[in-house]
């Protein structure tokens, strides 16, 4: 079943059309779109809910908590434009907490795909996993950084490029953005490498332990999110609770502030320090950080 907060007409008509019995709009009214999607996956559907941004989950995440993830019932949110992506229309349309909050719940399985070659897989995914999950997409226009369409198993991160000095980990559409940041890196002498994270919640701390093996000098996490609770806030609790052995840590992303700014996608990642060259060099300047500190 596809339950819709009266959005998406241009994208779901034909789904519509095609499976009239597996499609309901339930109006602008995410928390009874919530509520009707936990009773029929209660029933033995598969149940997908779709809205932009914000409004399929902190609008309702009282109705995810005690209704979906309370009783592990088979509810996959679809939010649609993570991050900046609706830039142009404020900030109760820039979705940059949703990841922490989502992550924090019990038993949820959060996927926020990179590409459109993950974004296939981690909806193949979505559809599999037990329980409730959250899929976290862009706007669409995402270029393609894989080759071809990676397997996603038990929440691993992808490994793009292999980096002596520093690794380079991106979640949700900025995957590019952190893929171009690399190659300047790189041009500048610095052996970086790049992981995509797909999957944020079960976390591959096994890729994280390797990392530490390999001592490099510094992992730095991207995001179109806040830095709290997000993608570095996953990977800074599990540094703080293991044995580090020098490796430094960087989040890229937005710092503990509201994008209050209007305006497109591209302007506001430039804005929050967010684009290749702003990545690029706050990744330079926290490794001369590490070189004076030892």
């Amino acid at each position: 079943m596809l339950v819709t907060g009266d959005l998406g007409f241009g994208v779901l008509t034909k789904f519509a059309h095609r499976f009239p019995r597996q499609y309901l709009n339930a109006g602008v009214a995410e928390q009874n779109m919530t509520a009707i999607a936990v009773g029929l996956a209660l029933e033995g559907r598969n149940v997908f809910t779709y809205s932009i941004g914000n409004f399929p989950t902190l609008r309702c995440l009282e109705q995810i908590r005690n209704d979906a993830c309370y009783h592990q019932a088979k509810v996959r949110i679809v939010c649609i434009g993570g991050g900046f992506a609706y830039g142009s229309l404020g900030i109760s349309h820039h979705a940059t907490e949703d990841l922490a909050i989502m992550r924090a719940l019990p038993g949820m399985t959060v996927f926020a795909p990179g590409d459109p070659w993950e974004t296939e897989a981690a909806t193949d995914a979505a559809y599999r996993t037990a329980g409730t999950c959250y899929l976290r997409l862009g706007r669409g226009g995402e270029k393609n950084v894989h080759s071809e369409r990676p397997h996603l198993e038990g929440g691993r991160i992808l490994r793009l490029a292999h980096g002596r000095d520093v690794t380079l980990l991106s979640t949700g559409g900025i995957l590019a953005v952190a893929n171009e940041a690399r190659s300047q890196l790189v041009e500048m002498g610095i052996d970086a490498g790049l992981g995509s994270v797909p999957t944020l919640s079960p976390f591959d701390e096994d890729f994280i332990h390797e990392e530490l093996k390999e001592r490099r000098q510094l992992i730095a996490t991207i995001e179109e999110h806040s830095v709290v609770g997000g993608l570095g806030g996953t990977v800074a609790e599990f540094l703080a609770e293991t044995a580090n052995r020098g490796t430094r840590l960087l989040r890229c992303g937005l710092n503990r502030q509201f994008s209050s700014t209007v305006g497109d996608q591209d302007f506001l990642r430039e804005k929050y320090g967010l684009s290749a060259p702003k990545i690029a060099a706050a990744v330079v300047a926290a490794m001369r950080r590490g070189s004076k500190d030892s």
